[in-house]
């Protein structure tokens, strides 16, 4: 019998994460818009979220925890030959936040680029990423959410003001030989998927080619809410099958930060144990592209996720955008 042949998968090395200095609680917000903490807390669970300073940017955030992973990881920016930063909010329409990341840490080498998949950005950079390691194209991959979304916000309508927050968090991913075994660690699966028809649910009402203006966010919650439970268990039921794992199998669901509604919904709906569920949402708010690199630093840091376990990663974003990933950690 002939041995099976080496399997590279992208094994997550090291992890970091930034949040801005300045918390804002929902008392805070009570001051500036027509809101209450119940009214937040009971149809979002969210307490407070970091919003950026004045002159603070997406890629300043972004090189901070790009710093901390490398940190964590043992390396230096030399060992990094693709660094990818998902982002709605960038610094410029161009050069790319990658590579003002780039720069910043001393990277002077591979390829840096952007990557636009709104609040599902970090999974569609983690799934971009290991195809590009497991083709044997690259080795070491950094890859980072990086969020200003309060630069996106109408600082006067209530309904999604007080959503988002600010910060960043990102990873350092190793191509590793595995046996192709799901006890292999590294990226198992990924699932992506888009629907441009429900553009008018979740947007920016602005952009370089059509008003010349930044804009402002817009979200008819209700039709959000309405899909997301459905879209996001479908690709995390394609990640089971395709590894043949079930929601039991599972040490940690860390989906990405909007809701905790939905979050509990989405679990419900698998069967996934609460306990087994990472929430920051109360803390970060949604953070978009950053929620989810965020929430596995906090969960990595307290001592949760440990080598070996099994963390399911989902999100769901603008366009509409969603995907999965299954990561044995």
């Amino acid at each position: 019998m002939t041995a099976s042949k080496p399997t590279l998968r992208s094994v997550v090395r090291g992890i970091g994460s930034y949040l801005p200095a300045r918390r804002v609680t929902n008392a805070d917000l009570e001051k500036i818009v027509d809101t209450t903490d119940d009214w937040i807390v009971q149809r979002t669970g969210i307490r407070s979220r970091h919003i950026a300073g004045e002159g603070e940017t997406t890629s300043q955030l972004a090189t901070h925890a790009a710093r901390a992973a490398l940190e964590d990881a043992g390396l230096q920016a030399a060992d990094i030959d693709l660094l990818i930063v998902a982002t709605s909010t960038p610094d410029y329409t161009f050069p790319s936040t990658a590579t003002q990341v780039q720069a910043a840490i001393g990277m002077n080498n591979g390829a840096a680029f952007d990557l636009q998949a709104v609040c599902s950005g970090f999974v569609f950079a983690m799934a971009t990423a290991d195809k590009f390691l497991v083709s044997g194209s690259h080795r070491r991959a950094l890859v980072i959410g990086a969020e200003t979304f309060s630069r996106l916000l109408d600082w006067t309508d209530r309904t999604t003001c007080v959503l988002f927050g600010d910060g960043a968090g990102a990873v350092v991913l190793e191509a590793r030989e595995g046996t192709g075994a799901t006890s292999d660690r590294g990226i198992l699966t990924s699932h992506l998927r888009s629907d441009g028809r429900h553009r008018e649910k979740l947007y920016v009402d602005g952009g370089p080619s059509s008003t010349g203006t930044v804009g402002h966010l817009r979200m008819a919650g209700r039709d959000v809410f309405r899909h997301a439970v459905g879209m996001v268990t479908d690709v995390m039921t394609d990640a089971f099958a395709a590894t043949g794992t079930t929601a039991e199998d599972l040490d940690w669901f860390v989906p990405h930060q909007a809701n905790r509604r939905i979050i509990d919904a989405s679990a419900d709906k698998l069967g996934i144990a609460s306990s087994k569920i990472v929430i920051t949402v109360d803390q970060h708010g949604n953070t978009s592209a950053a929620s989810i690199p965020l929430a596995l630093a906090v969960a990595k840091s307290d001592g949760r996720i440990k080598e070996g376990q099994l963390v399911m990663i989902e999100a769901m974003g603008g366009g509409f955008t969603w995907g999965s990933a299954l990561i044995r950690w």
